[in-house]
């Protein structure tokens, strides 16, 4: 019989404490500063786009599903079908999460359905919530059952409704990084899904923050810091199962906040330099240069004569003349992978794949 319970948590949940008031204040403190510099942006869904795709990147590492950054921005903007199986993985990460962003854009609500939706499009069925038990967290390692989540439907409908309830219970007066703790943490115990809750979680988080108002843009990617504390992250949840140390876990995900925050605001100022860079350089010596031409250059790592021709309106000649001449004069790396050209922004592939270096 589980023991998980309802939220919203007792009040005794352990929160008032110096270490977690600090955390709190400095993750506040960079996620505003993170916010007001991606209203600075000419064009956010460019990095709305590239950012996106290093997420589920990095999201899927975690569940040991692991692409090549090569296939990563080659294979952006192609047929899903077309790809292997851990580049189908991310593709359909990235589209999951820009369906999540769209209904609480469009409706200011997670709903269970949006969740259901969420997890689906990421596994790729419609199996909904699990409905069977006999599901066990085990150790991978030594095979040991470290936590049993809730087993019956019933349960597990429940809880579910309780934590939809809980995300927008407006009389909740708990900061709101801290129920985005306690949020994930309950998602993650109840454990809904067959396969897909540790992604299908990490999406949720990045949704409670734009429901907020917290983030305009869903930029705020946890993945990559879990990835690097991955034993720490796994520990925590379990303390706070087993010992009620919440303060713990919510100063650990407050200071992958923080830590998240910092990166992405150094990650967006170095590439807003990079685009004002080849805006001055290519505008100042091509008479070809076109906004929508530098914008392919920078949502598009590694681009390609196909999408200059849909996105500029050109033909296939033109197109490849622009981008050879691009190549030859340093702005881009032709290579060759497969049957395909592919012209790489080596600065800016660079700059995204410095995304999965620890600092």
């Amino acid at each position: 019989m589980s023991t998980l319970s309802p939220l919203p948590l007792p009040p005794d949940s352990g929160l008032e404490t110096r270490e977690v008031w600090r955390a709190l204040n400095m993750a506040h403190r960079y996620l505003a500063e993170l916010k007001g510099v991606c209203l600075s942006l000419p064009n956010p869904s460019l990095l709305t786009q590239t950012l996106s795709l290093q997420e589920a990147k990095d999201s899927s590492e975690i569940e040991n599903i692991i692409t090549t950054h090569d296939d990563l921005y080659a294979t952006q903007g192609s047929d899903v079908e077309g790809l292997n199986l851990a580049a189908k993985e991310v593709q359909h990460y990235v589209q999951a999460l820009q369906h999540g962003f769209k209904e609480v854009r469009d409706t200011g609500l997670i709903r269970l359905d949006t969740i259901l939706a969420i997890q689906a499009e990421i596994e790729q069925n419609e199996a909904g919530l699990r409905a069977l038990p006999g599901t066990m967290l085990k150790n991978d390692r030594t095979g040991e059952t470290i936590y049993q989540p809730p087993q019956s439907k019933l349960e597990v409908e429940q809880l579910m409704t309780n934590l939809v309830d809980y995300i927008h219970d407006e009389q909740d007066e708990l900061d709101p990084l801290l129920r985005m703790a306690i949020i994930h943490h309950q998602f993650e115990s109840i454990h809904p899904f067959y396969d897909g809750n540790g992604r299908t979680g990490r999406i949720l988080n990045i949704l409670v923050l734009v429901r907020e108002g917290l983030l305009d843009l869903p930029i705020l990617y946890l993945s990559r810091y879990i990835n690097h504390s991955k034993a720490s992250y796994y520990e925590l949840l379990q303390k706070a199962r087993d010992e009620n140390r919440w303060d713990e876990w919510c100063v650990y995900i407050l200071k992958g906040i923080t830590e998240t925050a910092k990166h992405e605001i150094q990650l967006i100022g170095q590439l807003t330099a990079l685009m004002r860079d080849y805006k001055h350089r290519i505008r100042k010596n091509y008479k070809f240069y076109s906004q929508d031409l530098l914008n392919n250059l920078f949502r598009y790592p590694y681009t390609k004569i196909e999408f200059i021709v849909d996105e500029l309106g050109v033909s296939r000649p033109t197109a490849t003349k622009y981008l050879d001449r691009l190549a030859k004069d340093g702005f881009l790396d032709k290579k060759k992978m497969g049957r395909s050209n592919f012209y790489v922004n080596t600065p800016l592939f660079t700059l995204l794949t410095s995304l999965s270096t620890p600092t």
